[in-house]
């Protein structure tokens, strides 16, 4: 009976029994994962039983189970004893164009008494990461020690880092294999690397952020609303209170796109120069969100109204300082940030060729336009020029005259700034008359 139970216990068995069809059990599930872990099972193996999951999927356990063990691949930070006053909190974004809000989500949740350790990601293909925007800061620290990260988060209350090898190895693995095997799209595995290394991070809470439209991951409102229910059903099955919300990336979620820029963009917000309705409205929402899910607030109205405050108080701003400084950046980020976040110098308003509306553009095309330009990466180990981007977007729906900006370009020199202007003109749809307005926020996957 041993030997018959072990002999199951074979990766190619497993990948076989997930080929045909079959519901692997936790046992399977945790078995290979702990193959790939410590490099019993080969890049053969996971390639297998990942177009196997693409093809035939996982059933709400498997997914719960594939999560919880590679998050368990790894270490799991741990809070508890820190004795913190407040939840555990974090939201995750699918990724998109201008999408800077963890660069203020962060310092607004912890200013109303929530702990915010944030793993976050570097920029993929067209999207932005939030890494590469807060390496635009001098001396900002991605990678501190375990114990440096658990001082900030006690202390300030926030900390945005980079993934650690120590969180989830399984995963980067898989990921890496995903990637090339064309098995990147499958839902239930995206929801197991999302949430294994959220599950890592030793969350109270987690929003999720799932983007739909041209600058998405997932373009299409049916795959992003299966997105959000799969990564809001496993993460509350695997213990951790997690709630979604879809929003609309259809055009860039702040005016600019770019590394500085984002920073500079989410200063002046904090710091209530200039909050972008757009960037406003989807940030008080996750906010929101995660103040309710943490019990730091009774309702959305009561959470809206503590993070107002705040934003008008200074709080979040000094919590932002207070993080960077912390982390090895400049301590008068805030007051000094041209000084610190220089932009290039080539500065190109790239004009409309027509008069009309602004009736759609492809969202996707404009976050491709800022890696041409150097602000993104086209291979894994390529650096990054910090000074580039896009600014000054024109909005769906505004009345343009032709000659009038569509954007500003920040380049290293006019070559670069021509084809950049070249690549936001074809972006744009220009029309005699304005468009249906679409919804910022689709709806909301409850916990």
């Amino acid at each position: 009976m041993a030997s018959e139970h072990t002999a199951t216990l074979l990766p190619q068995e497993i990948i076989r029994k997930k080929r045909d069809g079959g519901t692997l059990s936790r046992e399977e599930i945790a078995f290979f994962v702990r193959g790939i872990t410590d490099g019993s099972v080969g890049d053969g193996q996971i390639a297998a039983l990942a177009m196997a999951v693409y093809f035939n999927d996982m059933g709400m356990d498997e997914r719960v189970a594939f999560t919880q063990a590679m998050c368990h691949s790894g270490q799991v930070l741990e809070w508890r004893s820190l004795n913190l006053p407040g939840p555990v909190l974090d939201k995750h974004s699918t990724g998109g164009v201008g999408d800077l809000v963890s660069l203020l989500l962060g310092p607004m949740v912890a200013a109303c008494g929530g702990y915010v350790p944030m793993i976050s990601g570097r920029g993929l293909g067209h999207t932005g990461g939030t890494l590469d925007k807060l390496e635009a800061i001098p001396g900002y620290q991605v990678a501190p020690d375990p114990q440096r990260l658990r001082t900030v988060v006690r202390e300030v209350g926030v900390a945005i880092i980079g993934q650690t090898a120590q969180l989830a190895p399984a995963d980067k693995r898989v990921y890496g294999v995903r990637d090339v095997t064309a098995t990147v799209e499958s839902i239930a595995m995206i929801t197991g690397s999302i949430l294994a290394k959220k599950l890592a991070a030793g969350l109270d809470a987690l929003v999720m952020d799932v983007k739909t439209g041209s600058g998405a991951f997932m373009p299409s409102l049916e795959k992003s609303i299966a997105l959000a229910e799969s990564i809001v059903n496993v993460g509350n099955g695997a213990g951790m209170r997690t709630a979604a919300l879809l929003t609309d990336m259809n055009q860039p979620l702040a005016p600019c796109a770019g590394n500085a820029i984002e920073v500079r963009c989410a200063i002046d917000y904090l710091s209530g120069a200039s909050r972008p309705a757009r960037l406003h409205q989807v940030t008080l929402a996750l906010c929101a969100q995660m103040l309710v899910l943490g019990g730091l607030a009774a309702d959305a109205a009561q959470a809206r109204a503590k993070l107002l405050e705040a934003l008008d108080s200074g709080a979040a701003a000094e919590r932002f300082a207070r993080m960077v400084s912390a982390l090895g950046g400049p301590h008068d980020l805030l007051e000094q940030p041209a000084r610190h976040l220089p932009l290039a110098a080539h500065k190109l308003a790239i004009a409309a060729p027509r008069s009309g509306f602004v009736q759609a553009c492809d969202c996707r095309a404009l976050g491709l336009a800022v890696v041409g330009l150097g602000g993104g990466r086209t291979d894994p180990a390529a650096s990054i020029d910090f000074a580039v981007g896009l600014d000054a977007f024109a909005q769906i729906g505004d009345a343009i005259q032709s000659g009038q900006p569509l954007a500003v370009v920040y380049a290293r020199d006019d070559s670069a700034a021509q084809q950049a202007a070249a690549a936001v003109q074809a972006a744009f749809v220009i029309g005699d008359s304005a468009p249906t307005a679409r919804p910022l926020i689709y709806r909301s996957v409850p916990a």
